[in-house]
C-alpha cells in the first residue's frame, strides 16, 4: 500500500475490497505490520469473529495493537468516532493506524446506512490528524449499492494490493445521495404527541410505552432521559413546538422528534461536547446518541428528523 507505506503526517481514510480470509488477512497484516507500521500504535475494530484470526496473523505482534469488537463497538455507529478519537488522544503526536469494520452484510438498511454516514465523517472529524484508516469491504457479501457508496466516502481504494484514487469521492462529510433521503414513514399505530413548553406529558407518554415495548427498569429510566432531552433541544433552539411520535416492535422500541430546527453541525451528537459547554450546546444529541442503539439523524431547512432505535432485552413474544 503505497499511500501508507510512510508514516502519514495527515488522514488516509482506504476503502480495502476484499473477497475471503485470504484477501482479508493479507491486507489488514499489510497495513499492520508493513514498514513503519511496525512502530506505530493501532487500533483494530472488526467483527468480533475475525479479531482471533487477525490476532494470530500478527505473530506475536499483536501486543502493541488494541483489539475491539466492532459488533459491540459500532452497534450504534454513532459510537465508533468518540472511541477512535479517544485512542488518537491517547497517542497525540504519533501517527497512528486503525482498521474499522463498521459495515457487514447482515446488518440492517438503516444500520449500513448510519454506518456509511459514519464513513463521511470520518474525513470531517480526523482530517487533521496524522492517522492512517483502513475499512474493509466484502465484495462477496455486500451489496453494489454499499460498494458503490464506499467508493464515495473513501478517498483511497485499495483492491488486490494495489491503491488508487477514488474518482466518486465526494470529499468532507458530503453523504451519498441514498443516506440523506427522509427516513421511512412513521407506522399508523405509532402513538403521536405534540409539545411545546409543558415536557412532563412527554415523559409519560415515554415511560409508559416502554413498560409496554417490554424494557426493564433503568432502561426504562434512560429512553425516558433521552426523549426529555430531544424535547428539550426543540425548546432551547426553535420558537415552534415539536412532535413526538413512539412506536415498538418485537424487537426494539423506536422514538422519533421532529421539529423546524436545523442542525447546521453534521457532527452534532457524534463528539463529546466539550466539558465547559453550556447544557444545550450538543448535550441532548449526544446523550441520545449515546443511550441509543440506533439513532438516525435527518436535518434541512424545513427541519429536523431525530429517530432513536432502543433494543428490547427480551423480544416481545406478539
Amino acid at each position: 500500500m503505497s499511500e501508507t507505506a510512510e508514516a502519514p503526517s495527515k488522514l488516509a481514510h482506504l476503502a480495502m475490497f476484499y473477497s475471503g480470509t485470504d484477501e482479508y488477512l493479507a491486507g489488514v497484516l499489510g497495513f499492520l505490520r508493513d514498514g513503519p507500521a511496525r512502530e506505530q500504535p493501532a487500533f483494530v475494530a472488526v467483527p468480533g469473529h475475525k479479531l482471533g484470526v487477525i490476532r494470530d496473523g500478527l505473530n506475536g505482534q499483536a501486543g502493541r495493537v488494541a483489539f475491539a469488537d466492532m459488533n459491540e463497538m459500532g452497534r450504534n455507529p454513532a459510537w465508533i468516532i468518540p472511541k477512535v478519537a479517544a485512542f488518537l488522544d491517547a497517542h497525540a503526536g504519533q501517527a497512528v493506524r486503525y482498521v474499522g469494520e463498521p459495515i457487514w452484510a447482515t446488518r440492517t438498511e438503516a444500520e449500513i446506512q448510519e454506518a456509511t454516514r459514519h464513513e463521511a465523517l470520518i474525513n470531517l472529524v480526523f482530517a487533521d490528524r496524522a492517522a492512517a484508516i483502513l475499512c474493509p469491504y466484502d465484495t462477496a457479501r455486500l451489496d453494489a449499492g454499499t460498494l458503490a457508496n464506499a467508493e464515495h466516502t473513501h478517498p483511497t481504494l485499495v483492491s488486490g494490493g494495489a491503491e488508487r484514487a477514488s474518482a466518486a469521492y465526494r470529499g468532507g462529510a458530503l453523504f451519498p445521495d441514498e443516506c440523506d433521503l427522509p427516513l421511512p414513514p412513521v407506522p399508523a399505530d405509532a402513538v403521536s404527541l405534540s409539545y411545546r413548553d409543558d415536557l412532563a406529558a412527554v415523559r409519560a407518554v415515554a415511560a409508559e410505552h416502554a413498560r409496554r415495548g417490554g424494557l426493564g427498569g433503568g432502561r426504562t429510566d434512560e429512553l425516558v432521559f433521552l426523549v426529555n432531552e430531544l424535547a428539550t433541544n426543540t425548546l432551547d433552539h426553535t420558537q415552534a413546538h415539536g412532535t413526538l411520535h413512539i412506536w415498538h416492535t418485537r424487537e426494539e422500541i423506536i422514538v422519533q422528534v421532529r421539529d423546524r430546527g436545523h442542525i447546521a453541525d453534521p457532527l452534532a451528537g457524534r463528539r463529546r461536547p466539550p466539558a465547559n459547554a453550556d447544557h444545550g450546546h450538543g448535550h441532548g444529541l449526544w446523550l441520545a446518541h449515546q443511550l441509543g442503539d440506533l439513532v438516525e439523524l435527518r436535518t434541512g431547512p424545513s427541519g429536523t428528523t431525530i429517530r432513536v432505535h432502543v433494543g428490547v432485552p427480551e423480544p416481545l413474544s406478539r
